[in-house]
């Protein structure tokens, strides 16, 4: 869920937190469980309504299935030298289709609503010594991260490109991980200075 926020009063925005992810994991087993081709092209339509619904915009709404269209073309080729080209393309699209719609819950659900969700189901943690608030943080962080690492991912791949050595790898993982580590070391500050770092 690679997704920021986008303000709005649409329905998705309204649905509770956990209404929108039970939602989503409903949707997925769908389409999982229906083997017919036909099933992906009624969830691409179902998916784009919804985001059509959300009012989110088309900018946002390709935000996020471009970070993973290289991993869909090497999965389809995969699939590919396995299968059947209907059986590769739609395996292909049952990812791909996953990823938008848990991109539109990120996209239309506050970080503050998913915590108290989170919270509330990771209650029975109490009985096990475990705190739900920080376990509902820990997860909200390590979502939010992703889009964070992939940002920082294109700013590096850019820095390459304007210094000519697009095809090196310790050209891009080197500014990659300081990048990664200087913005954990922020976050670490910012937690330590609310007071979670006990």
């Amino acid at each position: 869920m690679t997704g920021y926020y986008v303000p709005g009063d649409s329905l998705l925005h309204r649905l509770p937190a956990g209404a929108k992810l039970l939602g989503l994991a409903v949707l997925c087993t769908l389409l999982l469980l229906f083997p017919s081709p036909l099933a992906p092209v009624v969830a691409v339509v179902l998916v784009a309504s919804l985001y059509v619904v959300s009012g989110v915009g088309f900018t946002a709404a390709w935000a996020q299935i471009r970070p993973i269209r290289w991993f869909a073309v090497a999965l389809f080729a995969m699939q590919w030298a396995f299968v059947d080209l209907l059986g590769a393309a739609t395996s292909t699209a049952r990812v791909v289709i996953a990823v938008a719609l848990a991109g539109l819950v990120t996209l239309t659900t506050r970080t503050t609503a998913m915590m108290a969700f989170l919270e509330r189901c990771l209650a029975p943690a109490r009985f096990v010594g475990l705190d739900p608030f920080r376990l509902s943080l820990l997860l909200s962080l390590t979502v939010r991260s992703v889009p964070v690492v992939a940002g920082l991912a294109t700013r590096v791949r850019e820095a390459q490109r304007a210094r000519g050595v697009e095809w090196s790898v310790r050209a891009f993982a080197v500014p990659l991980v300081v990048s990664a580590l200087r913005h954990a070391d922020a976050l670490g500050e910012a937690l330590s200075a609310r007071g979670l770092d006990d």
